[in-house]
């Protein structure tokens, strides 16, 4: 990592500490209150909050999710993968869970199909997605990042009524800080120079404490809004997770039957979706020997590394025996899409799929890569992606022809 030089960084705390003392709401400079705003965090045992928590995709102005949830969260020093537990409970009926993790399983409810996951994440992380830290852990990482890095990193501040807002850009790196250790994302965006991570965070100056983060990296933007902050009125020892489950089936995540993998051999499952102008196209409008489908997502780092590729493997055959469609899996928003398709210049199909559609092709992770013959049979699955993929899509296609 590059580092700031060390005048550099002098020069900016004096000149942010006049902004700070001149604007006669804040008398110390910016380092000591930051320290302090931190050491408030610190010593936050449990906090109860509404959670609002929007996601977009890059240069998109139009969310692709909203979430809101009330919010009960605790400090937990012994856990060592996210430094809390925390239960999110359902925005329209607060005695519904929608997901928890207490610091040995993780928990999530699907209220619509009644059934409901639960996944120990002792032996493998990564089983079923990942388990953030909630709000006040990760304004905690970013702080504590920000007193001690030695990264490329500058910090504007902006101090109006109630609220001081700093911005921390991070430079030619891309960092996120969801876990006991920071993560540093491998290149799936190509070069990292010139690349950037910004975080700001918003702090309320009655409470010295944050209320509001927005998270801006390459693949997507977060924002999260907490409001009703109620601090310190439970303790770690009365959070016991079980007590949120709803009288449904359980069924462990690691121990599931069904995975994309064994759709092979099998007659690809029919769809008839919509592009982001609404024209539909079905699966049995394709009418090449060959046929790839892939599920993506415009959030998705490793799916925007995957394009240059998937934009030259379409010129590379005759229409009669290729064809490649690539479908979105989880955004909804037609505006997201259609700005996605235009800033990578596709020169194939991008779909919206249905929760039908991703069901019925198992997709948990992306992105995923299936591969048709002539008879709409699956004979390979590749999950993920990474430059020796080429050669493996290449060579299936190649054999089918």
């Amino acid at each position: 990592m590059k580092k700031t030089p060390l005048f550099i960084r002098h020069a900016f705390f004096f000149a942010l500490s006049i902004v700070l003392i001149q604007s006669c709401a804040v008398d110390v400079n910016d380092k000591d209150y930051l320290q302090n705003v931190l050491e408030n965090i610190h010593e936050i045992e449990s906090a109860n909050y509404l959670s609002i928590r929007t996601a977009y995709a890059p240069f998109d102005t139009l969310p692709y999710s909203v979430q809101q949830n009330y919010v009960k969260e605790y400090k937990n020093d012994l856990d060592t993968f996210v430094r809390a537990s925390f239960v999110n409970l359902n925005k329209i009926d607060s005695t519904k869970m929608d997901y928890c993790y207490d610091g040995n399983i993780r928990a999530r409810v699907h209220w619509d199909e009644r059934t409901m996951e639960i996944d120990s994440l002792r032996k493998n992380p990564f089983s079923s997605g990942i388990v953030r830290a909630p709000f006040f852990e990760h304004a905690k990482r970013i702080l504590e990042y920000t007193l001690s890095t030695k990264d490329s990193m500058s910090i504007e501040v902006k101090n109006s009524g109630d609220t001081i807002q700093y911005t921390f850009t991070i430079y030619d790196t891309i960092v996120e800080f969801g876990f006991q250790k920071l993560w540093y994302q491998p290149p799936f965006f190509g070069p990292l120079k010139g690349s950037y991570s910004r975080y700001d965070i918003f702090i309320n100056k009655k409470t010295n404490l944050p209320f509001r983060i927005i998270r801006d990296q390459p693949h997507d933007k977060t924002i999260e809004l907490c409001k009703l902050i109620d601090i310190n009125k439970e303790k770690l020892s009365d959070f016991v997770a079980s007590e949120y489950f709803p009288d449904f089936p359980l069924r462990s995540t690691k121990n599931r039957k069904v995975a994309n993998t064994d759709l092979i051999g099998k007659q690809a499952p029919d769809w008839i979706l919509n592009d982001a102008d609404g024209k539909s196209t079905a699966l049995k409008d394709l009418q090449s020997k060959v046929v790839l489908v892939e599920f993506t997502s415009v959030s998705c780092g490793p799916c925007k590394a995957a394009i240059p590729f998937l934009k030259k493997l379409v010129t590379e055959y005759n229409k009669e025996d290729f064809d490649f469609v690539s479908i979105e899996a989880f955004a909804k928003n037609s505006n997201v899409l259609k700005g996605y398709q235009q800033r990578n210049d596709f020169n194939y199909k991008f779909l919206m799929s249905t929760k039908e559609v991703s069901n019925s092709y198992y997709i948990k992770s992306i992105p995923v890569f299936f591969l048709l013959d002539e008879n709409r049979i699956i004979r390979k699955v590749i999950n993920g992606y990474a430059t020796s993929v080429d050669d493996e899509i290449r060579d299936t296609i190649n054999e089918l022809i």
